[in-house]
């Protein structure tokens, strides 16, 4: 009997040992994966930590409340309505990838189908959401990756003059209080104003223009993350027409594709949920 349990002992090492065993139960594509969403989370954290940093270090700060208030339609002084909606629509489709990899769990072809359909869609459409916030922030608003119209007021005062919209002369303001150069037949109007207090009381100064970095890493980090969603929509269209052509169903495993896509669109939007917190709600 104890000869017997050594054998065994020693056949169970052999197993464990010999290489031929997946380690975490977990494929070779899936294990990749992970390697490559780990590298991945990396490099945003490093960007983020950036603009914190940045962020920190700078005077002022641009109030995201008053810079993401524009929403479709003419709307405004709508402050994150529109970020709202964008961030809503990608978590909907983290929904509904879950329900692509499920379908594909038990080989169903049709129910990954339909589902990776709407997740494409979800995709597209923050793509869509995106590409109408960068238009009216470089189009209507006139910030660049070098100059940014943005800023807040670092001491009190008082308008000498209007620019007929918003601003009328004599109006006052506070410190801290966000406002944006506009810009009229391609010069830039900056107000003059009359300083009310602290040590440059009756001064007579212009707006100036906001931290120059806040436009560079607006666009570059929300690139980025935009061009991960662009990446992923594009593989999520390759793989949705090979498990609707039967590919992923030959092989019996469970469309195991379609469920490592699943992790990094899953990833994209995590990452976004950092990302809006960072720019949009501190």
């Amino acid at each position: 009997m104890a000869d017997t349990a050594t054998l065994h002992a020693a056949t169970d090492d052999k197993k464990l040992w010999d290489g031929g065993a997946s380690p975490f139960k977990s494929s070779y594509g899936k294990l990749m994966m992970w390697y490559f969403l780990l590298s991945d989370a990396f490099t945003f954290a490093g960007f983020l930590i950036a603009y914190g940093t940045l962020r920190i270090s700078s005077p002022t700060w641009p109030v995201p409340d008053f810079v993401f208030s524009a929403f479709p339609g003419g709307f405004h002084h709508k402050p994150l309505y529109f970020v709202t909606v964008m961030t809503f629509i990608l978590l909907a489709s983290s929904f509904t990838m879950v329900r692509a990899v499920q379908e594909g769990h038990q080989e169903n072809r049709k129910g990954v189908v339909f589902w990776m359909i709407l997740t494409v869609i979800g995709g597209a459409a923050f793509l869509g959401c995106q590409a109408w916030e960068w238009t009216t922030m470089i189009g209507s608003e006139h910030v660049t990756i070098t100059k940014n119209p943005f800023s807040a007021h670092t001491e009190p005062g008082v308008y000498l003059e209007g620019d007929g919209h918003d601003i009328k002369e004599g109006d006052t303001f506070e410190v801290g209080d966000s406002y944006l150069i506009h810009k009229h037949d391609g010069e830039w109007g900056n107000l003059k104003y009359k300083v009310t207090g602290g040590e440059d009381a009756g001064m007579v100064k212009e707006q100036a223009f906001g931290p120059k970095a806040f436009g560079a890493l607006f666009f570059f980090i929300t690139g980025f993350h935009g061009f991960h969603v662009l990446s992923g929509v594009i593989f999520l269209l390759i793989i949705c027409i090979n498990s609707a052509t039967g590919l992923y169903a030959a092989r019996k495993n469970g469309y195991e594709m379609v469920e490592k896509i699943g992790l990094y669109w899953h990833f994209v939007d995590l990452v976004w949920v950092f990302v809006f917190l960072v720019f949009y709600l501190l």
